[in-house]
């Protein structure tokens, strides 16, 4: 799977799978591509069977100082 911008030939011979995200400048790619990538997780997480409303350790991670 590849995330790549749209019209990119090269990135779509070598990937299964792939998700197009505007042509944007390269510091900008980021925040571009970062809504698909969550859409795909949220997905992934719920196929799987985890609670997205509630993940696993989180409390350790903001209180451990």
């Amino acid at each position: 799977m590849a995330l790549c911008a749209k019209g990119d030939e090269a990135t779509e011979a070598v990937a299964d799978y792939v998700l197009e995200i505007p042509a944007v400048p390269e510091l900008l790619s980021p925040v571009v591509a970062i809504v698909p990538l969550q859409a795909l997780a949220y997905g992934v997480a719920r196929v799987r069977g985890n609670d997205v409303d509630r993940p696993r350790n989180l409390a350790k991670v903001v209180t451990v100082e």
